[in-house]
């Protein structure tokens, strides 16, 4: 376990340069101290590898030093080759580079690891999409990348809701999420997402901006589609649920909907039911929710909402006794 950490802490240093102990320590997931360990064990068995004191110190590698720890394992090998999504590199300009970069990786692997490595290939494909929709055009993608790679500033034209309105962007990022690109940039303010599909021109600039060097696309996407499901749920029905069918409310659909209903969930009464609240982006949606429990659900209020379930249910009873 020890040796994997090292030779994973190595190849960090010589594909980053330098890091901090911190970040090493985040990325190989142990303490501080453990990096400092470690590093003295890589010096110790000849890794040219030091630590410079201060804000802008950290450890790295002498310059021009480069390891020959380059083998994979058979899983390794299978995970590269995963990582590849043909259909978003294409989108990218860059489906030829990757089928190029697989076919190297594949000769540089003994024959015992190529064979397996292509059966991945062949049993493995990732579509991105969801159902019964069709992805988005998104003309301007090519544009936006190269803009992304080169650090360059991006002029475009954003058709929002409402109306269209020009804006000159910082890139920072793309995300593929659920078959739709977005483009995660700054102009005056914080960081936002533009969705791709709405930019109708997008034109790279001569103009390069500084990459923000604390700017985490992962993190910050993760962070947004948070806030984003959190904003969207904007009513809520104080209910009671049977704790027997409490496994209801998961099937909702909606992620953020059934965490914040599930963690809202009551010390249940004597006759076993227990006090809930229940999120929806509209009551129209509540409504599908609420009456898709049946009678293991009972709104409490708000008082007009819970009398337009009973309405509905009236006429459900109306239905069947005819």
């Amino acid at each position: 376990m020890r040796a994997s950490r090292l030779v994973q802490l190595l190849l960090l240093l010589q594909t980053r340069g330098r890091m901090t102990a911190p970040e090493l320590a985040r990325n190989l997931e142990v303490s501080v101290r453990t990096v400092y360990r470690d590093v003295e064990a890589l010096s110790g068995a000849g890794v040219p590898v030091y630590s410079e004191p201060g804000r802008a110190g950290g450890i790295q590698l002498i310059d021009g030093y480069r390891t020959r720890l380059t083998g994979l394992t058979s899983d390794e090998a299978d995970a590269v080759l995963l990582t590849g999504l043909p259909a978003a590199a294409a989108d990218l300009g860059l489906g030829t580079v990757l089928a190029t970069a697989q076919l190297k990786m594949l000769a540089a692997l003994p024959p015992e690891l190529r064979g397996r490595a292509t059966r991945i290939a062949e049993r493995v494909y990732v579509d991105a999409p969801g159902w019964f929709r069709r992805p988005d055009e998104t003309p301007t993608l090519a544009t936006v990348a190269d803009a992304l790679w080169h650090d360059r500033r991006l002029r475009i034209r954003y058709s929002r809701k409402d109306k269209v309105v020009d804006r000159v962007l910082d890139p920072l990022g793309l995300v593929l999420k659920a078959g739709t690109w977005y483009l995660v940039a700054r102009s005056d303010s914080a960081p936002r997402a533009y969705r791709v599909s709405r930019i109708l021109v997008a034109e790279a600039t001569d103009e390069t901006f500084v990459r923000p060097t604390e700017f985490d696309l992962q993190a910050h996407w993760a962070d947004s589609a948070a806030d984003f499901a959190r904003s969207m749920l904007r009513v809520r029905a104080h209910c009671r649920i049977a704790v027997t069918h409490v496994w209801l409310l998961r099937q909702m659909g909606d992620p953020a909907a059934i965490t914040e209903a599930v963690d809202s969930v009551d010390e249940p009464d004597a006759d076993g039911w227990a006090r809930v609240v229940i999120p929806a982006e509209s009551y129209e949606v509540l409504a599908q929710y609420i009456l898709a429990m049946g009678e293991f659900v009972e709104v409490l209020e708000p008082e007009n909402f819970r009398a337009r379930i009973a309405q509905s249910a009236a006429a459900m009873h109306a239905h069947y006794r005819s």
